[in-house]
């Protein structure tokens, strides 16, 4: 089992009974901004191990009874279809989800707000098929002038001209696909409607990354910024905080520079007297307060900055982002004393796509290869060839490390392999015969029903969510959703897995 560096009990208890203290400060009634990850923070997960991928829906189970949901998605963002990278699905698509998994929980929805919406045709459609599932969908245009004029902003031109959001519990939890959702500004409209009505409602925003209370350049706080790299994001001492009450906290640019006009509209709405001396203080964050093993985080962020540094080589190899944003992550790496090479299943997988091209058995052209980090810390490796893909041929090999297989016995018979074969080259007119990783899953499954060994390798396969690999390529779309499925912490080299442009 891994090292634990965090306790998640210890997290959500502070956590809830934190976040309720903060709602009696405003009669009851708190717009909470949450931000990240509401479901799946995988991040959180790996720079702070023990933090619950699923921490902060659990969270609001525990608060269940008191809060209630609203999500906020930008309309540009669905019109441009928007994907989240780690699961492979446009905002909208999300939104469904999000709204998916608060019901399972019996957490309460109360609906959807589209953000600086344009009557945009997709966005439409979008709102349509909302309502028809009867969740209630709010539509917010842009205000002019906004952040900056806040005479325009708190008036009836402003938040005003918004329609107001009837809500019922103490708690109403805004969140929203990912950043520049709208999340702050909705929160900010409602509490103005509130005051309106004579309700002294009051606003705080909840982010895990960067923690407060750790040094500004921990490596737990380092990572945030090589998470946010894409965005510029950096961290810095909060000034407002240290001008106010004389001690350090860490928070991060965008806030910093945004606070001095959130405190004009708050002071607008609710009276000077009630309104934050500083960022710090709007947060209700207690992730700080439950690591139990520092070293261990340090060491988890150093690699997950490591992660970062490959896979924005990647995005950058395909045009996603530019290289600003890798070169921003290599200054990191270098302020961290990290390189590529300090991620373990590195060489391996390097030393594995040597080896198949010293013995030509490399397929189509390109010679791959692929290690996995196994919970014990062995590390099984893999390489491409005419009948499997290179991420294939290690989670096979994997698993059969796990369930005890000897290397010589073989999981797939030889007549589905050549039966896989025939359908991909022969009816489905591909141009390849070697299986990717979902491919492979399938064969595998179908050889389990005569051949007890397989059955005992696939049994293993849970085992691998959470384990460390890597590619000496960038996988192609059968492997890269077989990859996540199985919830591998995947980085690879910024290599194309084919000389041809299209990918099969």
């Amino acid at each position: 089992m891994p090292t634990l560096g965090f306790d998640n009990a210890l997290y959500l208890r502070e956590q809830s009974e934190y976040i309720r203290e903060r709602a009696k400060l405003f009669q009851n009634k708190l717009y909470l901004e949450f931000g990240g990850k509401l479901v799946h923070d995988h991040h959180a997960a790996r720079i702070l191990p023990g933090f619950h991928p699923t921490a902060k829906i659990e969270l609001l189970e525990r608060l269940k009874d008191q809060a209630e949901i609203l999500i906020c998605v930008y309309a540009g963002d669905i019109e441009r279809r928007k994907t989240r990278a780690d699961f492979g699905i446009t905002y909208d698509l999300d939104v469904l989800r999000l709204i998916d998994d608060m019901r399972r929980r019996e957490i309460l929805v109360r609906g959807v707000v589209v953000t600086r919406y344009d009557r945009q045709p997709v966005v439409d459609t979008f709102i349509r098929r909302l309502e028809q599932h009867e969740i209630p969908v709010w539509r917010h245009r842009a205000i002019a002038g906004y952040p900056a004029d806040v005479d325009r902003i708190v008036s009836d031109d402003g938040y005003g001209s918004n329609p107001y959001i009837p809500t019922e519990r103490p708690i109403v939890v805004v969140t929203g696909p990912g950043p520049g959702s709208g999340k702050m500004a909705t929160c900010l409209s409602q509490v103005f409607h509130e005051h309106r009505r004579g309700i002294a409602a009051g606003y705080a925003k909840f982010e895990t990354f960067p923690i407060w209370s750790l040094p500004l350049k921990h490596p737990v706080n380092i990572a945030y910024e090589a998470a946010t790299a894409d965005l510029g994001d950096f961290n810095q001492v909060d000034p407002f905080h240290l001008e106010a009450y004389g001690q350090t906290s860490i928070n991060y640019n965008r806030d910093v520079e945004i606070f001095p006009v959130v405190r004009r509209i708050l002071e607008r709405i609710m009276g000077a007297e009630r309104v934050y001396k500083s960022p710090t203080d709007m947060g209700v964050n207690r992730a700080g307060f439950a690591i139990c093993d520092d070293a261990v985080c340090r060491n988890a962020s150093t690699q997950e900055v490591i992660r970062r540094f490959f896979r924005y080589q990647c995005e950058y190899k395909m045009g996603l982002t530019g290289k600003d944003t890798v070169d921003r992550v290599r200054i990191i790496m270098e302020e961290l004393n990290c390189t590529e090479t300090g991620r373990p299943v590195v060489p391996p997988a390097r030393a594995a796509a040597e080896t198949a091209r010293a013995a030509g058995r490399g397929h189509a052209g390109i010679c791959c290869g692929a290690a996995i980090q196994l919970d014990d810390g062995r590390i099984v490796t893999g390489k491409n060839s005419a009948l499997l893909h290179a991420a294939a041929s290690a989670v096979v090999n994997a698993i059969k490390t796990l369930a005890g297989i000897p290397d010589a016995i073989h999981l797939i018979s030889g007549q589905v392999l050549e039966s896989v074969g025939a359908m991909k080259t022969g009816i489905l007119q591909g141009s390849e015969v070697s299986m990717n990783l979902e491919e492979t899953l399938i064969a595998l499954s179908v050889s389990a029903a005569a051949n007890p060994m397989a059955q005992a390798a696939i049994g293993r396969l849970q085992e691998l969510r959470g384990c460390e690999m890597h590619l000496t390529h960038m996988p192609p779309p059968g492997d890269e959703a077989g990859l996540r499925k199985l919830g591998l912490n995947l980085t690879c080299d910024p290599n194309f897995s084919s000389k041809f442009l299209h990918a099969e």
